[in-house]
């Protein structure tokens, strides 16, 4: 196994945010050679498909399979579960913390972890080696979410195995479709990215439309509960598009620890738990905590998501993410269902 040493702690305010200055939503990490050109790889077996994915986030994953790219992935981690068929695909790479049971202990374990450099994610260098990816997938926007891509240029360098590495780091919107497209002219599928591009704006224009003229609601994105962190990146965007006001939201930058205090004095009157890595029955299970903190008592409305599907992930499905929250915020505004992915727990 290769494993690879934990980024530079993250600043105190997160424990769970980017640990890099991003100034870009998606970047080709520099490597001497390079499969895509033609060259032959330096190791692996035999495949005969036109080009070798390993996707090292989920969200990439989905990228990939939803530009129709499926049958070149090659390699996934063990937290790629969309679609279904990603289960199916050999994993390279896995997490190299131990089981926590509550958020506390998550988020103790993740901050133990950033400040004594102890590695989080570890890479199966024997699979890496057979599967001989010529694109690698990768990320530099989150030092806990998923291999950095610098760790995956450094193993693979290691490894002797010529590979693109592609590091995804979106903040809105607009650069999780972005490096969409930018997954498309890597692999030979631009029109295809450019097309499903398309359709996804169209949709959040829609979502736009049906709530223009509807009074904002005050919305607050909880992302973590012990200790409570506020929503990050897309997150204020999503809200706004679906027709609420964010509160306290980092748009474009990391998500941070707060106060539940400071979260009392914006008395918001939606609560959104999106627990980051948290399926829907997962986040209900947790929500149960929030109906005892007096902080939230002006809340009327208090809500668990599948945030790891529709919230969380820089991918596609974000913009089913903003339809379900328009239909949460404003019933009866979009017609889409709700039922699979947002709970209302008070």
């Amino acid at each position: 196994m290769v494993v690879f040493p934990t980024p530079d702690p993250t600043p105190e305010m997160t424990s769970r945010g980017p640990n890099t200055d991003i100034t870009a939503s998606w970047h080709v990490v520099t490597r001497s050679t390079s499969t895509l050109g033609g060259g032959a790889p330096k190791c692996g077996v035999g495949h005969t498909l036109g080009m070798r994915i390993v996707s090292l986030l989920p969200s990439a994953t989905e990228i990939v399979f939803a530009l129709g790219l499926e049958d070149d992935l090659v390699g996934v981690t063990h937290e790629c579960d969309w679609p279904e068929a990603a289960r199916l695909k050999p994993i390279v790479s896995v997490s190299a913390l131990p089981e926590a049971t509550t958020p506390a202990e998550v988020d103790r374990l993740v901050s133990a972890s950033l400040q004594d450099g102890d590695p989080i994610y570890r890479l199966d260098e024997v699979a890496m080696r057979d599967l001989a990816p010529d694109l690698v997938l990768s990320q530099d926007l989150c030092a806990v979410c998923a291999v950095p891509s610098g760790r995956a240029n450094e193993a693979l360098d290691a490894l002797g195995c010529q590979a693109e590495v592609l590091a995804m780091d979106p903040s809105s919107l607009e650069e999780v479709l972005d490096c969409v497209v930018q997954v498309g002219r890597l692999t030979g599928t631009e029109a295809h990215a450019l097309d499903l591009v398309a359709q996804l704006k169209a949709r959040l224009r829609r979502v736009e439309d049906a709530v223009a003229g509807l009074e904002r609601v005050r919305t607050f994105a909880l992302e973590w509960s012990d200790p409570p962190y506020n929503g990050g990146h897309w997150v204020a965007e999503m809200i706004e598009i679906a027709g609420g006001e964010p509160l306290l939201a980092n748009r474009g930058t990391d998500s941070v620890r707060m106060s539940w205090d400071r979260i009392a004095s914006e008395e918001p009157d939606v609560v959104v738990f999106m627990p980051c890595g948290y399926g829907l029955e997962q986040a209900v299970e947790e929500a149960g905590s929030l109906l005892v903190r007096n902080e939230l008592r002006s809340a009327d409305r208090i809500y668990a998501v599948d945030a790891n599907a529709f919230f969380s992930r820089p991918g596609p499905r974000l913009v089913d993410g903003v339809e379900m929250l328009a239909a949460t915020l404003h019933p009866g505004s979009v017609d889409v269902p709700t039922n699979a992915a947002i709970r209302r727990i008070r």
